[in-house]
């Protein structure tokens, strides 16, 4: 299958944007990193709508990505509906932000509900890709690794944003947020990713054997044309697997939230994890729509 870049920008924004705006919950509910929530809160929101935005340029007739709309087992109607809940709850998050009394707190009821709605707009929009139709996209471990992706993501931006506008109003409080709390959560965080990317390219490394024999050397539609050959096509996306999703993707992030938790220099070492953690999920996408053959391999 052809890269399909709009969802391959759809899937690592929305999961980037779903992680930062749960880690922005889960720091609220514990009282952390106040100065940092509205500016966590538009930059969630800009890559949500970027995300959105790019999803449109996947179909030639974009208007036509309505059609689905009316059909509740529909993917693209179930991330819909989660999209919507979501940005109706950050929309309540961002009243209670402003209106309380230091403009920088919400109600923890509001903190959690935020945290597992993020979750659960991840895990939506991945699951829409799982199907029997093509093996190498059929199994929990994609959904793992896309919710690994916002695990790494968003506490890392966190931590930027955090470095950048400082985490509270003396240096006492700075020190111990950015250094403490919301540091193992960032270093939790790509250890999660972490496990999920290697996990996911040890079961794309081992898809090919998943492919159903049709007995044929040519396609029977274009009887010029060879079949497909699952072994050499998943043995030819190990670069991408190892080199970009674990070692660049996954490893690098851990490495880099080590050095930023033991440091305490998140302006260096979140964005450091950030670009390795970006860099990464392209490369397992793109292995993924690589690997998004049909399961009678005829094309």
């Amino acid at each position: 299958m052809e890269l399909q870049w709009p969802l391959i920008v759809f899937t690592t924004l929305v999961a980037w944007s779903a992680g930062l705006f749960g880690m922005q919950a889960l720091m609220a509910a514990l009282g952390v990193g106040k100065r940092a929530q509205v500016p966590a809160w538009i930059c969630s929101a800009v890559l949500l709508a970027v995300g959105g935005i790019a999803v449109f340029f996947h179909l030639e007739h974009w208007e036509r990505i309505f059609n689905g709309f009316g059909h509740l087992t529909s993917g693209i109607t179930q991330e819909l509906i989660a999209i919507v809940v979501l940005a109706a709850v950050a929309v309540a998050y961002l009243v209670f932000l402003r209106k309380s009394d230091d403009g920088a707190s919400v109600p923890k009821w509001l903190a959690w509900l935020s945290v597992a709605l993020s979750v659960a707009l991840v895990a939506v929009m991945a699951h829409s890709y799982t199907m029997a139709a093509r093996p190498a996209w059929d199994s929990v471990l994609w959904i793992l690794y896309v919710l690994g992706n916002a695990c790494v993501l968003g506490p890392a931006t966190f931590q930027l944003i955090m470095a950048a506008v400082g985490a509270g109003d003396r240096p006492a409080e700075r020190a111990a947020d950015v250094g403490a709390l919301a540091g193992r959560t960032t270093l939790v965080g790509a250890a999660a990713n972490a496990a999920a990317a290697i996990a996911f390219a040890i079961f794309l490394q081992l898809s090919a054997g998943s492919f159903a024999d049709v007995g044929y050397y040519f396609d029977p539609t274009h009887p010029t044309k060879a079949m497909a050959d699952a072994a050499a096509t998943v043995a030819s996306q190990a670069p991408l697997l190892w080199a970009g999703a674990v070692a660049v993707g996954a490893l690098a992030p851990v490495a880099a939230a080590f050095m930023g938790k033991r440091s305490g220099n998140w302006r260096l070492w979140a964005p450091v994890a950030i670009v390795a953690a970006l860099a990464g999920a392209v490369c397992m996408r793109a292995a993924f729509y690589n690997l998004g053959l049909s399961v009678f391999m005829f094309y």
